[in-house]
This record gives C-alpha cells, structure tokens and sequence, in this order.
C-alpha cells in the first residue's frame, strides 16, 4: 500500500514536471544568484533579500500561500499572493522538497512570524520523490544510513554531527601544525601491508600485473620520513580493514597519526591531555561532557594504569609471569576463567583477548593504559627496565581505544626477529598478522632516531564528542550490505 502511494505521488510530480516543460519553464536551470542564505535574510526585516533554498513545507490556498524555505543555515518563511507575486498560478506546481530561488520584501506578518513577501521565483530543481513525513522523519536506521542524503534532509540535528566533525578534523590538524609537525600523504595501495595486525582488503593493478593492498595503516611509511630527515610528520588517513563490523569498527575508517622523532611515550601522554582537553573545551566551553549519560572529565591528568597491575587485579594473577601459551592456558583452566581457544594462538594474542574481555570494558575513562606487554606489538620498543614491556599506552574512553602510542622500534635486528615470529605464525594460519617489510628494515638499517608514535581514530573520537551511539551515526555513508 504504501509503495502504490509514493507511486502514485511520484506520477502525480512527473505531471506537474510536464506541465511546467509545456510551458516553457526549465525545471532544473543552471544558475542563481543567491544574493544572502536564509538566516542572513531574516535579518533584513524591511529590506529586499534574494535567496534560495529546499522547500520543507507548504500551507495555504487559493490566493495566499505560505512556505517554509531551508538551506544549511536555517530556515525563513515564504509569503505567495495572488496580487503581489509574479506568474502566481505556477505555485500550485510546486511541491515540498523542490529546490526554489526566491525575491523578495523582508515583512513581518499579523502572527508575527518574520517572511519575504515574494515577488519573483524560480523553480531550480524539481523534487521528483517525496520526503519522508515532516513529523516522522526517517525512522529506520537502516534507510538512514543508506540513504545519508535523506537523513540529512530530514534531521538538522544530523546534519549538526557532520559539522562538528569538519571541526575536529581542524582543530586536529592546527593543533599539530601549530606544534611543528608536516603534513604528509603517503600510499594508499601498498605492496606490503604493515603498520598493524589485521586482515587487509587486496585488489589488483592490471598495468604492473602486480596485486596490492588497502593500507590497514600508514605508519611503516611516516617512520621512512624520520629516516629521510624529518622529525615531526602527521597524516590524517582513510584506512581499510577486512573485519567485523559493531558499535565501534567499520571496515573504512578515518585516523590521523603522527611520528615525533626524539620525543617518548611520556611526552605523548601529556600532549594528548593538552589536546583534546583543548578539544573538549573549544567545542563545549568546559572540559567535560556527557556521552550516553555518562560524565566525561577531560582535565588533565588523567589516571595512568599499568596492563598487568590492572589485569591482576581481575584475574588474580600476573600474566607475565607465563613464557609459553600452554603455561598460561593452563593457569586459566586453574582457576576456571573461560576463554575460548583459538587456532593459532600466541601469548601477545592472549593477553589482548583477556584484556579485552576481563579489564577494558571496566574503564569508563579518560584513563591511559600503559606498559603492555611486548608480546603485544612488534612494532614498539621494549622498556629498559623491564624488556618484558613496551613503553606504550592506550587512551581508553567507555571501555574503548581512542590512541594508541609507543616508543618506536629502531633497531632493525630486533624488528627483524619478531616480524619473523610473525611470519611463521602466518604460515601455520594465522589471518592477522604482521608482515616482513624488507624495504622497511633496509629504511632501519640507515638508521632511525629515538621516536615515539601515535595514532587516534577520527570516527570514534566524534561518536564520543556528539553523544552518538555507534560509529555508524558519525560516518556519512558507513559499509553496509549491498542490497540484492
């Protein structure tokens, strides 16, 4: 029923189309002057405004008609009569959602409400769909998400969460400018992924007969620059990874990361505060928020938690204190703590999974996770005092990761040696992995400074800034099925 509806207001749209073709009225001209937007223009009370916008609402009859006219900045009545508006028999070809320039007498009406009193329009795009109910909107989230243009339509306030992210991406990015740091770009198509452990996306280039990948991270490349001779590089970077999709991952996604030579975990940590404390109080005027009922308080310092300090207080002992998988696997049937076995499994894979599901849903933050085992990441470097850790962190806010940082490996003989443990746990199966980067390790072996690395992903810090439930909400067109 409600499909033989929209056909038939369709049908009825593509006859007023007709009408207004037979008449010689283009119905989607090529140019406008939009002299003022809608909210510039309800400030011109007694002054002429020309201005143009989507029309949202249609009220009235016969000789007085009344419409409401949005753009992005807001929205202004419209006011149509009989004996002050040009070619007025053409209203009733209008119809909600078409696109209209307008000129007019900015006036006040009897009810108050401020209006330009049209004296000339123009259709500028016909509107062949009808919108969505104007009291309903669009309530299906699935239709929301596949069809972004129409929930942007419908819902300002979408439309708010949009803008702000357009203002986080620049304040991240004056942020870091104002610090010192380059902007780069480096690869997208890579021969070798790196940077991460994670299943990647492969396509294939027909010129070099050559298969690439959709780089899961661009740190392998930024860490060639500090080889090169820079010392502060930044990316803000479109990255892909062939995984499961849930509240908090899509397959593409939006990070920026940046590589400070002579600079350590330690000093990432306050800057990060510095950051987005600073964040938080510019779009907010204070330095804390509320994300789905929960306060958020951004000033700093946040509390700093040691992995195996905070983790043995939930199982009730030490991981590190277990060299093999079956030492540990052992001890966690001791004391009846369920983890489902895995195929390939290693120790850095096991504390990761424990991690995950006995002590990071438990941090509501912000709080910086710190010193994970080395097992952990390939890629960072061991602390001189314990070489059982990486000095590192992770920023946790409501149980999920916001940063990730460590002091970088430098030293190509180790990094060489545990890219090929990672190696043959490929070979026995594994699916995410990290792989052996000869040209990567021949950058090393020229020799990289002392640096420490960063990384913050763009999407979920907006979900937490807009108070929105799932990824999905701050991702203009996130991955979905495609329809059949």
């Amino acid at each position: 029923m409600a499909e033989q509806r929209l056909a038939n207001l369709r049908r009825q749209r593509l006859e007023k189309l007709e009408q207004l073709q037979k008449l010689g009225i283009n119905p989607y001209p090529s140019h406008f002057i939009k002299r003022v937007n809608c909210a510039s223009a309800r400030q011109k009370l007694g002054q002429k405004a020309q201005t143009a916008g989507r029309i949202m609402a249609i009220r009235g009859h016969g000789g007085l008609v009344f419409m409401d006219l949005v753009d992005a900045s807001g929205k202004i009545q419209l006011w149509f009569q009989k004996d002050k508006t040009a070619n007025y028999s053409l209203v009733r070809l209008l119809d909600r959602g078409d696109f209209l320039g307008v000129k007019g007498q900015v006036v006040k009406t009897l009810a108050g409400e401020i209006s330009i009193q049209v004296e000339k329009f123009c259709l500028l795009a016909k509107s062949l769909r009808p919108l969505p109910a104007k009291w309903h909107g669009l309530r299906d989230v699935e239709s929301r998400y596949r069809q972004r243009y129409l929930d942007l339509i419908m819902s300002p306030q979408v439309r708010q969460v949009f803008v702000v992210r357009s203002q986080i991406v620049r304040y991240l990015r004056e942020f870091l400018d104002r610090h010192g740091f380059l902007e780069v770009e480096t690869p997208i198509l890579q021969p070798i992924y790196g940077g991460a452990a994670a299943r990647p996306f492969t396509t294939h280039h027909h010129a070099l007969e050559a298969d690439f990948y959709l780089r899961i991270s661009n740190e392998l490349y930024l860490k060639r620059l500090l080889v090169g001779g820079f010392e502060k590089v930044y990316e803000i970077s479109r990255d892909f990874r062939n995984e499961g999709i849930d509240k908090f991952h899509n397959p593409e996604f939006t990070q920026i990361e940046f590589y400070w030579a002579y600079a350590d975990d330690q000093k990432l940590m306050e800057f990060s505060e510095k950051m987005l404390a600073g964040l938080v109080k510019m779009l907010t005027g204070k330095t804390t928020l509320t994300y789905q009922g929960q306060k958020l308080n951004f000033q700093p310092p946040w509390p700093r938690l040691d992995f195996d300090r905070e983790l043995k207080k939930e199982l009730g002992f030490s991981v590190l204190d277990f060299q093999t998988v079956k030492e540990l696997r052992k001890e966690l049937q001791k004391r009846k703590i369920k983890l489902e076995e895995e195929k390939t499994e290693t120790l850095g894979r096991l504390y990761d999974r424990l991690y995950k599901k006995y002590l990071r849903p438990k941090i509501k933050g912000p709080a910086f996770v710190v010193d994970y085992p080395a097992a952990m990441i390939a890629l960072a470097k061991r602390k001189e005092d314990d070489p059982r850790k990486i000095a590192s962190f992770q920023l946790l806010i409501q149980g999920a990761e916001l940063i990730k940082a460590y002091n970088e490996l430098n030293d190509p003989l180790d990094q060489r040696a545990r890219w090929q443990v990672e190696e043959k746990l490929a070979q026995r199966g594994a699916e995410e992995t990290e792989r052996l980067d000869e040209d990567y390790l021949r950058a090393l072996e020229y020799g990289m400074p002392p640096t420490a690395g960063w990384g913050l992903g763009i999407d979920r810090l907006t979900m937490f800034l807009t108070n929105q439930p799932a990824l999905k909400d701050v991702i203009l067109f996130p991955t979905l099925r495609p329809l059949s």
